[in-house]
């Protein structure tokens, strides 16, 4: 490897995992516009590449939040097991697409993620503008399911469950990335959780959507170049272990205002790539 792919590998590790510490999610998009841009890899294997680099990054992140106090592992775990079957779906369905395709609806994805995460800060900000109180959320000890003394059920709020860990899984299996940005607010509406705890515990549900999809697609397709595959998990590490505790000194609305523009940038860029290739 060149020095000046190391450097790559090393600034965009740093931003995906500093994304993944901080932020819960949204690093992973860059995984794989950098492994087949910047790498030169096929998106069949920058996407099997990706998982490696999400779900190490995501391990990592899992401990730090844990000794950090900012993580409910049982929950986590629990959804990560519902979205178990959608990584494995979506993993066999992206062996069936083209290159091109995959590459297009990569950048689909980075402007949804942008769109999503741009909206969510001009709706905090107007309702802090009015002085506006959060709305009720469940409370962390609300269960979904319970079936004792009797059988009850919280139906909406698991079909919400089901439904976003479903995506999340088909997410992941299908274009190798952590789904952070669906996870998150699920674990917030859906289970009650405050943001700093949805975050911590969204690293357990993509640490095990990415196994899921790993499993799935091992023995199958175009293998990545490992060596560029560890080096940019190397920095994400790094980056997910820094972000961590830059979560705790800098506002979280200045992080997710730096990673917007930097999504919509990437996401112009992939676009031009992709889809003269479609034509």
């Amino acid at each position: 490897m060149t020095l000046g792919l190391l450097a790559v590998a090393a600034v965009a590790g740093l931003l995906i995992g500093l994304s993944l510490g901080a932020l819960g999610g949204g690093g992973s998009v860059l995984a794989v516009p950098v492994l087949v841009y910047a790498f030169g890899q096929s998106p069949a294997q920058a996407t099997t590449g990706s998982l490696v680099v999400v779900g190490l990054t995501s391990l990592i992140g899992t401990v730090t939040a844990h000794r950090s106090g900012n993580l409910m592992l049982g929950r986590g775990v629990a959804f990560g097991a519902v979205a178990i079957a959608g990584a494995a779906l979506g993993a066999r369905a992206s062996a069936l697409v083209p290159g091109p395709v995959l590459m297009a609806a990569f950048a689909v994805l980075l402007l949804v993620v942008a769109g999503v995460m741009a909206a969510r800060q001009l709706r905090t900000r107007r309702a802090t503008r009015r002085g506006e109180q959060p709305p009720a959320r469940a409370q962390l000890d609300d269960p979904i399911i319970t079936f004792s003394p009797h059988f009850a059920c919280a139906c909406p709020r698991a079909l919400k469950v089901l439904l976003t860990a479903t995506v999340v899984g088909l997410l992941t299996g299908f274009l190798g990335v952590g789904g952070g940005f669906l996870v998150v607010p699920a674990l917030v509406l859906a289970l009650g959780l405050p943001m700093g705890l949805a975050a911590g515990t969204s690293m357990v549900v993509i640490t095990i959507t990415s196994a899921a999809a790993l499993v799935v697609r091992a023995g199958h397709g175009t293998q990545p170049d490992w060596l560029l595959v560890a080096a940019l998990t190397v920095f994400a590490v790094a980056g997910g272990w820094f972000g961590a505790r830059l979560a705790c000194r800098v506002r979280t609305v200045r992080l997710q205002t730096a990673f917007t523009a930097l999504l919509l940038l990437v996401a112009a860029y992939t676009a031009t790539r992709a889809v003269p290739a479609l034509l």
